[in-house]
């Protein structure tokens, strides 16, 4: 038997944090705490929709969690319940779970990341801004020994946006530093063959998500033909990965996936993406969307039960003023999990 409480906090971003659809000053997240009546251990997940992004970002989002977690208190089983169009409440009711059964250091799972033996890759992230402003913040972030910087890209003038990344190419070749670059689907279908082009002159890693989603004949041409490797991000949220997980790879064919366990149903969901991907021979990386460190905390352990090599998306717990405290560090782009000894 289970019981619950459902706790409302506010995270206060330190700067506004822009994309080319939204510009985020502040972050409304739910925290589940879910108490083993039979035990009485309680474990805590993160329910976080995404403004403008989530499937299940609705007016009446409380409402709706409290009566899936009186649901689930009667089932017991998070399978019963109909949760695809609510990822982000599965996604906090399976990582409270998790967390009722987490040790006395906070390991849901034990890695030799959560040993505090191994880290984890990250990249910087530079969000949309002033061009002087954005070329200034990544070449702080390679000072801080960031290897791979991710750009927000699309919402400035492309041009400028081509001259600031040739200028920092021009200081730091591709032996040095890696480019990643994010559209969040803002070129248009149209034109988005000569702007990866243009952007293939820099000598790019991948960009994510070009186009928005949906456009599958679009994407698949950028992924055969444009030069510049591509990840589906936006493209996987809202998808049925049983029902439609094949087909979007077989008809898209593309590099890479971007798994945000938080805006598709949860870390066992992005098993399954990386199941079919793997089949395809198709790489993939984790990245949080804009999630408290109850969140990110639960990605970053889960991420680390696979070998990775790329880097991942998991560098975003710095940008609230206001966090919750976290066993996680990050240190000249490397994530560690803190252990007492």
């Amino acid at each position: 038997m289970y019981a619950f409480t459902i706790t409302q906090h506010t995270l206060a971003f330190v700067k506004p944090a822009k994309t080319s659809r939204n510009v985020f000053t502040h972050r409304s997240i739910f925290l589940i705490e879910l108490i083993d009546l039979e035990t009485g251990l309680s474990g805590v997940g993160e329910s976080a929709p995404l403004s403008l992004l989530s499937i299940d970002d609705v007016t009446n989002y409380e409402k709706i969690l409290r009566q899936k977690l009186e649901e689930f208190c009667v089932a017991r089983d998070l399978n019963a319940l109909d949760l695809n169009p609510f990822p982000s409440i599965r996604f906090g009711i399976e990582t409270a779970l998790l967390n009722l059964k987490a040790d006395e250091q906070g390991r849901i799972y034990r890695t030799p990341f959560t040993d505090g033996k191994k880290t984890l890759p990250i990249n910087g992230l530079i969000w949309m801004n002033d061009i002087d402003e954005m070329y200034d913040e990544a070449i702080t972030k390679i000072k801080d020994g960031f290897s791979v910087i991710k750009f927000k890209v699309g919402a400035l003038d492309f041009d400028a946006e081509c001259r600031m990344l040739e200028k920092i190419r021009m200081e730091y070749g591709a032996d040095k530093i890696t480019i990643r670059v994010d559209a969040n689907g803002a070129f248009h279908p149209n034109e988005a063959m000569q702007q990866l082009k243009d952007l293939s002159r820099f000598t790019l890693h991948s960009i994510e998500q070009p186009i928005a989603a949906g456009q599958w004949d679009d994407m698949g041409k950028l992924c055969r033909e444009s030069g510049v490797d591509i990840a589906l991000d936006e493209e996987l949220i809202g998808l049925n990965v049983q029902q439609a997980g094949n087909k979007v790879l077989r008809k898209i064919q593309p590099q890479y996936l971007i798994l945000k366990p938080n805006l598709i149903g949860g870390v066992s969901v992005a098993d399954e993406w990386i199941a079919l991907a793997q089949k395809a021979s198709v790489k993939w990386w984790a990245t949080s969307a804009l999630e408290g460190n109850v969140g990110l905390n639960a990605i970053a352990q889960w991420v680390s039960t696979y070998p990775v090599t790329l880097h991942q998306g998991l560098g975003t717990g710095s940008l609230f003023s206001n966090n919750f405290a976290s066993n996680l560090e990050i240190h000249r782009g490397e994530m560690s999990y803190q252990v007492e000894v």
